[in-house]
């Protein structure tokens, strides 16, 4: 089992930055596979970016894709999501998620097996 707790959400204004973090407690001598998903109300979960076990391979969606970056610090059990340029579209509620895989390319919810229990992100027009 383990355990994953995400911060550094908050209101920001349009075109401005926040930094995600995730931090991984429990049993993380296995280096999980690692997500960010977010969802906005009265809109189904969204895949955001993943990272490997690894840190070498890294997905994103098409809308984030160029704005976000994700990455890892698995000697802290640590998964970072740097969000720049925001833009109001991006308000959602941010969820990390594990899975214990090899596999890399991990972008839909279900093939998650752990979750967060998210951070708000509000972007101000």
């Amino acid at each position: 089992q383990v355990q994953l707790s995400e911060s550094g959400g908050g209101l920001v204004q349009a075109g401005g930055s926040l930094r995600l973090s995730c931090a991984a407690s429990g049993r993380t001598e296995s280096t999980y596979a690692m997500g960010w998903f977010r969802q906005a109300p009265g809109k189904e979960r969204e895949f955001v970016s993943a990272i490997s076990r690894s840190g070498r391979s890294t997905y994103y969606a098409d809308s984030v894709k160029d704005r976000f970056t994700i990455s890892r610090d698995n000697a802290k059990n640590m998964v970072y999501l740097q969000m720049n340029r925001l833009k109001p579209e991006d308000t959602a509620v941010y969820y990390c998620a594990a899975r214990l895989t090899s596999r890399t390319r991990l972008v839909v919810s279900e093939e998650y097996d752990y979750w967060g229990q998210g951070t708000q992100v509000t972007v101000s027009s």
